[in-house]
């Protein structure tokens, strides 16, 4: 693609896709209050939470508190703090004073009675209990799954990405605000312990036999990364010597599993030193690392990801590429650990933009595989994932209404990023990209704009149709051709106008690049021969020649 000279907006037009994202769904008001930045939300700025929290597997109800800690950033004196039945607001305060509160479905609009002065920083507590949604499927069903070990003990573990944090407990549950930090206390029966975010900062020993558990995270947070974990756990770790220092690696399983953890979970080094090399620095290093059993299959919860792949390779034991490169790694150890730098550290803002933390994470699988077996290996990988992918509807999602995009995020997000890296062809600046976007976008809440803006500014290539061909069309992009009277005649079809990527090809077995636009191009002097597209382009190729 020719880089214009003129400076267009990566994120301007929706292309076609406009009316095919929503797929005919009806939203609601309910939709917008959950999904958009409302007045009620824009006026305060999080700055910290503390979530306490007592978890009675003896009913399937929690019940507890939140500080809300917020600066002030215009005026205004009506606060929206989320909670979906079943579950329940019973009180809100302010400096001891009682305030109104009024339900709106999920919302519970909370009345302030103080001035509340631009750059003043207040807190609310919100007082809370019920009996959250249960997961029957987590993570694709949010809510709380309860559970049982094998020896009968509770296993109890909340899963909420999507249908939100606000499943469970009252937050201010949309993507673009995040706590600077965060104290979570959980209370659980006396024999059971509770892993949650961040660093363990002790149990206390409640008269009536219950245990409370303090856990404190000292960077910014986002509502689905938090997690409560409750079980009969055993603790091991070690420390990994990473770009930063001395990282913390903290495990926690169910007692019976000890030993097979020992062995299994020797992946984790295995990931750090893969995605430091790629990603750049793990971002946390302040909360440790954590990978905590629960009882499905596994989820990117901050600093405290969580494990239920059965200690097998693969994902349930299958390899979801059918390369054979699958099976050579822990699908949940790799993918969910993975998000701790794009999801957990670059987090989208909307979750119609949730490609930025999947499609990239997808992709991580082809390159971890690379970096112990070989780029080719990685590359087979990634080819591999193709038969997942469906184009049924695009990968940006509908905004300001809570709507992702299609499940294509996952394997056609990660060939349309391996894609673009034979686009670039330089592995070297591709690698910069990659550990530039952490690094740039460090701890921060980001659009799809922004992404795409970054990873134009630092190519020499004007990536405006490429992305709007793969996140927003559901088509893919053919290479038409034809030889004819010595000549090689060949466009792009299929797809958006515009639409001009260069692409790799053997012409009569020679390398060469081809720059085919949506209008016939020609090459001269040409005879008839074979034209075989590079196979790690996800796009397809049609020979009229014989037509």
């Amino acid at each position: 693609m020719n880089k214009r000279k003129s400076v267009i907006s990566v994120f301007a037009l929706f292309i076609i896709c406009s009316t095919v994202v929503a797929q005919n769904h009806e939203f609601t008001r309910q939709d917008t209050l959950r999904g958009s930045i409302t007045p009620e939300r824009a006026w305060w700025d999080l700055t910290y939470y503390h979530l306490d929290v007592n978890v009675d597997p003896s009913d399937s109800s929690l019940n507890g508190s939140v500080i809300i800690q917020y600066k002030v950033v215009v005026p205004g004196n009506r606060m929206q703090i989320d909670l979906q039945p079943p579950m329940t607001v019973t009180s809100v305060i302010q400096n001891n004073k009682d305030l109104k509160v009024n339900q709106d479905e999920n919302v519970w609009y909370v009345e302030m009675q103080e001035d509340q002065h631009v750059r003043s920083v207040k807190k609310i507590k919100v007082y809370y209990n019920g009996k959250p949604k249960v997961s029957y499927r987590p993570p694709w069903d949010g809510g709380i799954a309860w559970k049982s070990d094998n020896r009968g003990n509770a296993f109890i573990a909340s899963a909420c990405q999507g249908e939100g944090a606000s499943l469970w407990w009252p937050c201010k549950d949309h993507m673009y605000d995040e706590p600077d930090s965060m104290l979570i206390s959980v209370t659980t029966p006396g024999n059971l312990m509770d892993v949650s975010n961040g660093r363990f900062r002790g149990m206390k020993q409640n008269k009536n036999g219950t245990k409370t558990w303090f856990w404190f995270v000292v960077n910014p947070i986002n509502n689905y990364g938090v997690n409560i974990n409750v079980g009969d756990y055993v603790h091991f770790g070690e420390v990994y010597n990473g770009e930063l220092g001395k990282l913390d690696c903290d495990y926690y399983v169910i007692r019976d599993n000890l030993e097979k953890a020992k062995e299994h979970f020797k992946q984790v080094p295995m990931m750090l030193e893969a995605f430091e090399h790629w990603f750049g620095p793990y971002p946390f290093y302040e909360d440790g690392y954590k990978l905590v059993e629960v009882p499905y299959p596994g989820m990117e919860h901050q600093s405290s990801v969580t494990y239920g792949n059965g200690f097998k390779n693969g994902f349930g034991g299958r390899d979801i590429s059918r390369s054979g490169w699958g099976d050579k790694f822990d699908f949940i150890i790799i993918h969910e650990s993975g998000h701790e730098w794009f999801a957990n550290n670059i987090t989208y803002k909307d979750i119609a933009d949730m490609w930025i933390h999947e499609s990239f994470i997808a992709y991580s699988e082809g390159i971890f595989v690379e970096y112990f077996f070989g780029k080719e290996a990685g590359s087979e990988y990634l080819r591999g994932v193709r038969s997942n992918i469906k184009n049924n509807r695009p990968i940006i999602g509908e905004y300001d209404v809570n709507y992702a995009g299609s499940g294509d995020m996952y394997p056609k997000g990660a060939n349309m990023l391996h894609t673009l890296r034979q686009l670039i062809n330089n592995d070297e600046l591709w690698r910069d990209i990659l550990r530039g976007l952490n690094k740039t976008f460090w701890h921060q809440t980001v659009t799809t704009k922004q992404i795409e803006n970054y990873i134009n500014e630092h190519t020499e290539f004007d990536l405006f149709y490429f992305f709007d061909q793969y996140l927003r069309d559901v088509h893919i992009p053919t290479l038409e051709y034809r030889f004819v009277n010595n000549q090689l005649m060949y466009r792009w079809r299929n797809c958006i106008r515009g639409f001009d990527m260069s692409l790799k090809v053997m012409l009569n077995g020679k390398e060469i690049w081809l720059k085919p636009k949506t209008r016939w191009s020609t090459l001269n002097d040409i005879e008839s021969g074979t034209l075989v597209i590079d196979k790690d382009f996800y796009v397809a190729g049609f020979d009229l020649t014989s037509l």
